[in-house]
């Protein structure tokens, strides 16, 4: 497997549809994706900023997961935020999200980040086991209870 930077114009058929899928894992539905055209300027910028944190997953040439890694503010520090896990669904279960969150760990750990947060549908079950697997806790619902907020210390 082999992580390697988003280039939007060269992976724009792959990204737009995993984002896209995320939201019916995570919520059923993908009202709330919003624009794609948003969506790639957004991520257009935040790679330009940090292009090990947006990363596209490839096994045997063929993409099959996305990482989007960022930065932010909480609480007055600075934590690094995992906007994306994602895997397709037939490598799903596979134990191959371990892998992305080891990548994950180690470009907050690379950038001298001690915590980490995520949001995720509390309904999305999959993922909460496997974020409390890999030590992450409860912070708080969100956003009307339509998240739940989860960190991890590195």
């Amino acid at each position: 497997m082999k992580f390697i930077p988003i280039d939007i114009s060269k992976h724009k058929e792959y990204i737009i549809p995993f984002r896209r899928d995320s939201f019916f894992v995570s919520f059923g539905t993908d009202k709330d994706f919003g624009y794609e055209k948003k969506y790639l300027d957004w991520l257009q910028q935040q790679s330009a900023k940090n292009p090990k944190g947006f990363i596209l997953v490839v096994e045997n040439e063929e993409p099959i997961g996305q990482l989007e890694l960022t930065f932010k503010e909480y609480e007055g520090r600075e934590i690094g935020y995992i906007n994306l896990y994602y895997l397709i669904p037939e490598k799903r279960g596979m134990g191959l999200g371990s892998l992305l969150h080891d990548y994950a760990i180690n470009f907050f750990k690379d950038n001298y980040v001690s915590e980490y947060h995520l949001r995720v549908s509390p309904s999305n079950e999959h993922a909460i086991v496997f974020y409390r697997k890999n030590g992450m806790k409860q912070i708080k619902s969100e956003m009307d209870g339509k998240v739940l907020r989860m960190s991890g210390i590195i």
